[in-house]
């Protein structure tokens, strides 16, 4: 996502079409968000396949806390809580460990 808090609206919103405006962009941004999550969790599906073909456990945690870690610090220059973050995160994480986890998923050849 290109979006950032620099984006935001920077000025009160005073008339029903700046709030029609404004729930727009929402529904824009919440799209495109979805959109990524689902690319995200393709590639994942690409993933859990190369680890089930070579006996790589599905949860890594390193790699996980690196994430995290990357995902706090980008989180915060947008000026998100990193409970709010490390929320997310975890929510994407355990759709992705079920991804990698589910036998068809991974043994797609």
């Amino acid at each position: 996502m290109t979006y950032s808090a620099a984006h935001a609206q920077s000025k009160p919103i005073n008339t029903k079409a700046e709030f029609d405006a404004a729930r727009a962009k929402i529904d824009s941004l919440d799209s495109q968000m979805i959109k990524t999550i689902g690319e995200r969790q393709k590639i994942v599906r690409e993933i859990g396949t190369y680890k089930a073909k070579n006996h790589i456990a599905p949860l890594q945690a390193a790699r996980f806390k690196q994430v995290v870690d990357k995902a706090k610090e980008a989180g915060k220059k947008e000026g998100l809580s990193p409970e709010f973050i490390e929320e997310l995160m975890n929510a994407i994480h355990t759709e992705s460990l079920k991804l990698e986890s589910d036998p068809a998923v991974t043994h797609n050849e």
